[in-house]
């Protein structure tokens, strides 16, 4: 049961973990805002909470991301989810990340009203998140947040991302299993959808399988089956399955929890789950290497001065962008 009651703020870093591992939400939800916060002091205080988390997070643990073109139904979808695993005695976070503004930054986090029956489980936990100016359909801090929910105790961390693009496939380096949610209509949506996702995903699922759209799905199904055939068998010899739901019917989420624990339980006993999340974490510590780079290049004023010079030339025309990365650099 997560404990939701409120407390003073702990007055060391042990009490603060203890107090998360001890189900306390509200420290939780503090601990994940120091995560996102700018400020230095908050973001040594998470460095120290953190390093209470195990580089690989709980092995015990299954990471899920959702993901699916905008409108595709995948709030309602991760609800009906996160109500069968509750059911079955498991605590769940819900890890949703709002679309944010490229003008203001600001964003909806309207997640916990379109989750509303969710968000009031009491084994059930939503964080809302912006995405920032962050690519990969994920939050930047996104990682970390997953390390502290299952520090709290949480068996299934599902990851709601914003929809699908070639970027989406970021989320991929920090989940076990993609679900990639579709719409029946298969022949104008296969191929708009991209290649990269549906490569990456480890089950297809068309949602919305009600009404008049039964014979939709099914067409839609032998297409995505098909489809996955073209491609090659992948290193884990998984076949990524092509199920059907109803969300608004709670209409076949037993075949996909069956699939999850299939997959899972292949996973542990072949100890491909511990090699996965060692991959993932060499590709995090690239990403911040890369993000620190960049911070630091663009903090020096002379570089910044240089270029925001050199990008006017390339935008008028006065200079090809290659001549200009040469320039930056001092390169010959």
């Amino acid at each position: 049961m997560i404990n939701k009651q409120t407390y003073s703020q702990p007055s060391s870093i042990e009490d603060w973990v203890s107090e998360i591992k001890n189900g306390n939400i509200t420290l939780l939800s503090k601990g994940i805002t120091l995560l996102e916060s700018k400020l230095k002091q908050d973001k040594e205080k998470a460095d120290q909470i953190l390093s209470y988390c195990s580089p690989y997070g709980s092995l015990s643990s299954l990471r899920i991301s959702i993901t699916g073109a905008p409108g595709v139904g995948k709030s309602t979808f991760i609800e009906c989810l996160g109500k069968k695993w509750t059911e079955e005695g498991l605590k769940v976070a819900v890890l949703a990340v709002d679309p944010s503004s490229k003008n203001s930054r600001g964003s909806i986090l309207g997640d916990k009203t379109r989750m509303e029956n969710l968000s009031k489980n009491p084994l059930a936990f939503i964080r809302p998140s912006p995405t920032g100016n962050v690519h990969g359909g994920v939050n930047k801090n996104t990682r970390e947040t997953i390390l502290l929910c299952e520090l709290a105790g949480f068996e299934r961390i599902i990851v709601e991302t914003v929809g699908v693009g070639q970027s989406e496939t970021t989320v991929s380096e920090m989940v076990d299993f993609l679900i990639l949610l579709l719409l029946p209509g298969a022949g104008d949506e296969l191929q708009g959808i991209k290649r990269g996702i549906v490569e990456m995903a480890d089950m297809l699922v068309i949602n919305k399988a009600d009404g008049s759209n039964v014979l939709k799905v099914t067409e839609a199904m032998t297409a995505y089956t098909l489809a996955l055939h073209l491609f090659p068998l992948r290193k884990d010899q998984w076949q990524p399955p092509v199920l059907r739901c109803s969300s608004l019917e709670e209409i076949g989420f037993e075949e996909i929890m069956k699939q999850l624990i299939l997959f899972s339980s292949t996973n542990f006993r072949k100890n491909e789950l511990l090699d996965k999340r060692k991959h993932q974490i060499g590709y995090w510590f690239d990403q911040l290497i890369e993000e620190k780079l960049r911070e630091d290049f663009f903090s020096l004023e002379m570089t910044k001065e240089k270029y925001l010079h050199l990008k006017n030339k390339v935008l008028s025309g006065e200079m090809v962008p290659r001549k200009a990365l040469f320039q930056l650099f001092n390169l010959k």
